[in-house]
């Protein structure tokens, strides 16, 4: 795991969610992980799932205990993205602000993503 390389930056809102999650996860759990799969009306969507043992290969990102682990195929779509978290008449959830994202469908949950090449992600993780 590559460490100081931070693929995504976490908001505190957001910080402070996942170590809630984790903290009611009956202590199994070390963080999330963050994922893009296949799916929308955009063409891709973002995953959050529970992570209790973290994959080799995942990137991570160390928020004042809240880890945040994202899968190593989605690091080429989510460098430079902010994860926050958000509670709205409409939806209580993570939010990402990604500038690779070309479009987004109006509900927010699907995004087209530009994935960047393998050079720009080897020269983020230095």
């Amino acid at each position: 795991m590559a460490m100081g390389f931070q693929v995504v930056t976490v908001t505190e809102r957001a910080a402070d969610r996942v170590r809630e999650i984790v903290a009611n996860a009956d202590g199994s759990a070390e963080g999330i992980r963050v994922g893009i799969k296949k799916g929308g009306c955009a063409g891709m969507e973002y995953t959050v799932d529970l992570v209790r043992e973290p994959e080799t290969g995942d990137d991570m990102v160390d928020i004042g205990g809240a880890k945040i682990f994202v899968n190593p195929e989605a690091t080429l779509f989510l460098l430079g993205t902010e994860m926050d978290f958000e509670v709205t008449k409409l939806r209580t959830g993570f939010v990402f602000r990604n500038p690779n994202q070309t479009s987004a469908c109006g509900c927010g949950e699907s995004v087209e993503l530009k994935p960047l090449d393998s050079e720009q992600v080897a020269e983020a993780r230095g």
